[in-house]
């Protein structure tokens, strides 16, 4: 491979044809998928069921939380704390 550069393979950018199929054929059946969500969310006998269901569809329409990869989700550091404790255990 010349440094640096690329060879081989898909260019960059190139959408893979199979991937694409995939999420084509997925589609399909979406709104019969979110329907079963909404049902489940709606009838479950289990708050668990309930909530997984509710979730599905929350990040379908708005998007998943982002997750801060931050300490304080304000840009502050990720803070860290390692304790070692020696204790001397003293026979009378």
């Amino acid at each position: 491979m010349a440094k640096g550069k690329k060879t081989g393979g898909r260019v960059a950018g190139t959408p893979n044809k199979a991937t694409a199929d995939i999420k084509a054929a997925a589609r399909a059946y979406g709104p019969e998928a979110i329907e079963l969500l909404w049902t489940l969310a709606r009838t479950s006998e289990t708050d668990g069921t309930r909530v997984a269901a509710i979730k599905e569809i929350l990040d379908r329409g708005y998007g998943k939380a982002s997750q801060p990869i931050d300490g304080d989700g304000n840009g502050g550091p990720i803070v860290q704390r390692i304790e070692n404790v020696i204790i001397d255990h003293v026979t009378p």
